[in-house]
């Protein structure tokens, strides 16, 4: 087996006893387990990556597709359960988990071999694969697009529940109107209204954003959040400080994370 040192920190810790999981401790370990069951399904491997930090409970399979990271395998703490979460470019396209390493085996094969994410869900069920990460999967245009509306529905279930919620849905319908900022991908982060001009995680940081106000009003800073544009008595208004504040050449918003271009 290949070591590797990447660092499968976006998923749950290791549990810290075998427990649930004699038969990888006798196999020396999860990537050992792995690839028997991935020799026994005929599945032509290169050497699972093994975390050398937790070297008996972690487990990678790279895969043959450009942008798709290196998808980590670890271990449910209380029950049987092996976890995975699938990245490419920023996004992660799929997650789930199974007890069963046999088919934790099929979508680490369909994952490492190229195939398409509802391809990868037919293979293996317990595999998730929401509609924004279709979109992703096609491209940025269409995350973009998907992005909008999910935010924008999401705002609205929870307009009547919370006053922030409807004062960033105002903010929001009107950004979405403004063909500049509709090109850009959007997000929320406590309850201020954000827009990248990439799709993939860490977003950039290089166009303003706005914070709704508890007095009705819209403050809008500048991307370092230090510098406040303005403040603005409508939607309308916030959103116009922000078209002025947009770098040259900014949008549509393109795929991967930023520094990625």
């Amino acid at each position: 087996m290949t070591s590797n040192s990447a660092d499968p920190s976006r998923h749950e810790p290791s549990p810290t006893k075998p427990g649930p999981y004699p038969d990888l401790m006798s196999a020396g370990g999860l990537a050992a387990a792995l690839e028997a069951v991935a020799a026994e399904l005929a599945l032509a491997w290169d050497p699972v990556l093994v975390n050398e930090s937790d070297p008996l409970r972690s487990a990678g399979v790279a895969s043959e597709v450009v942008g798709r990271e290196t998808c980590w395998i670890t271990l449910g703490s209380t029950e049987r359960q092996f976890i995975l979460s699938g990245w490419c470019r920023g996004v992660r396209l799929i997650s789930g988990s199974t007890p069963d390493l046999a088919e934790m085996a099929l979508a680490l094969e369909g994952w490492r071999n190229g195939a398409t994410l509802q391809e990868i869900h037919e293979a293996a069920p317990f595999v998730t694969v929401t509609e924004l990460a279709q979109a992703h999967e096609r491209g940025p245009a269409d995350a973009v697009a998907v992005g909008w509306r999910l935010l924008l529905e999401g705002l609205r279930r929870k307009e009547d529940l919370f006053y922030y919620a409807r004062s960033t849905l105002r903010i929001a319908e009107a950004a979405y109107a403004e063909p500049r900022l509709r090109r850009l991908y959007p997000f929320t982060s406590h309850r201020s209204l954000h827009f990248t001009t990439c799709v993939g995680i860490p977003y950039s940081r290089d166009v303003p954003h706005v914070d709704p106000l508890s007095n009705g009003r819209y403050r809008v800073h500048a991307p370092s959040r230090r510098t406040v544009i303005g403040d603005a008595d409508t939607p309308q208004g916030a959103v116009a400080l922000v078209v002025s504040g947009l770098p040259a050449g900014c949008g549509p918003a393109v795929a991967g994370p930023a520094g990625d271009r």
